[in-house]
């Protein structure tokens, strides 16, 4: 009987790997499911074995636990469906064919390898009136002066630091990249445009500081976490900023008018809350300032090549905002790719070596080789 109920149990939990979390706490338990999908299932088998001998409810018990296992092994199994056409995908949105193909998009095996991680270093990077700002540097673990890589974490606007998810800024590195992940001004007592702001002068520090940090100021990229991706993409599509050679957004509210007049779950977030405070009002308050923080709004003919990663599931914001990004991008003709997750949810890539994390690893690599060559 108890092995019938924690099969149940299980069972109950795999489904987070195929069906959208509806509470807050569900949200963080479908991460571990969907990007620790190994752990999960290797504590299925265990259940399954014991008491397989004997007892009763043994059949019952067994047919539920079959099903708990494969789903739970179903981001590994979709995960290989994705990464069977990601290279040429990529290849074909961006007309090349120098993507590496040393290294394979996916591998079960590497799930188990640990990320590596190099120091950092915390600098200052502006100050303002009433405060100032720091950003960590991650110097490129290649000589000579390489491309440079700003990080905008994500948070709600309001929450959320430099340190967030540091295991892709280590990983950059290795490859050639100077990585700084900056902290910028959030809300409630800083509203937008600030964090645009933030990012103009972080560039302006870069480019002061070239020779000492070892950086090639033709190159410059913006990758964004969610409320960082917002920020992020708008940076990329209004400061107008020459050398800057594409941005990353990493599940994003690209379209902030619509996001408000759909809000999220209550059980997991309260987005027109944040939204104010962000914003500095309501949509019937302030409509103009949702508009001109809508970074879609501002796609052009000039605009960045982008590279756009969202998990279908994501129960914070809705991969609608990366369908219509998408849309503008190709009204525009503009370079980019649009990498879906079916199983994933909102930051998937917590776990860099989990099926989204690989995917989402190997392809913005890729993005940066190919903007910055």
């Amino acid at each position: 009987m108890i092995r019938l109920i924690f099969t149940i149990l299980l069972a109950l939990i795999s489904l987070l790997a195929v069906f959208k979390a509806f509470e807050y706490h569900l949200w963080l338990l479908a991460i571990g499911v969907t990007e620790f999908p190994w752990l999960f299932s290797s504590i299925t088998i265990l259940v399954l074995l014991a008491g397989f001998f004997g007892g009763r409810y043994i059949m019952p018990g067994t047919i539920i636990g079959i099903v708990a296992l494969l789903l739970f092994l179903s981001p590994i199994f979709r995960a290989y469906i994705v990464a069977a056409d990601v290279r040429a995908e990529f290849d074909d949105a961006f007309g090349v064919t120098n993507t590496d193909s040393t290294s394979a998009p996916y591998s079960f095996l590497k799930m188990f390898k640990k990320p590596v991680s190099i120091p950092y270093k915390k600098i200052t990077y502006v100050k303002y009136a009433d405060t100032a700002m720091s950003l960590d540097f991650y110097p490129s673990q290649i000589a000579g002066k390489k491309p440079c890589v700003i990080v905008v974490h994500g948070g709600s606007w309001a929450g959320g630091d430099s340190q967030q998810l540091p295991e892709l800024n280590s990983y950059l590195a290795t490859k050639g990249y100077n990585v700084a992940s900056i902290n910028y001004r959030m809300a409630p007592k800083w509203q937008t445009p600030a964090p645009v702001e933030d990012i103009v002068n972080t560039i302006k520090y870069m480019r002061g500081h070239a020779d000492e940090l070892n950086i090639d100021t033709t190159k410059f990229v913006l990758i964004g976490r969610s409320a960082g991706a917002q920020i992020a993409l708008l940076a990329a599509y209004t400061m107008h900023e020459k050398d800057l050679k594409g941005v990353v957004d990493f599940y994003g509210p690209a379209d902030m008018v619509w996001g408000y007049s759909i809000p999220s779950n209550p059980l997991i977030m309260d987005s027109r809350k944040v939204m104010d405070q962000y914003v500095g009002g309501s949509f019937s308050q302030v409509p103009m300032k949702y508009y001109d923080c809508s970074p879609l709004n501002f796609v052009n003919e000039h605009s960045v090549p982008t590279l756009i990663i969202h998990g279908t599931n994501d129960v914070l914001v809705s991969p609608e905002h990366s369908h219509r990004l998408n849309g503008a991008l190709q009204n525009n003709h503009i370079k980019h790719y649009w990498l879906q997750l079916p199983w994933a949810t909102h930051g998937f890539d917590y776990n860099l070596n989990g099926p989204g994390g690989q995917l989402s690893t190997y392809t913005t690599l890729q993005f940066l080789n190919t903007i910055t060559r």
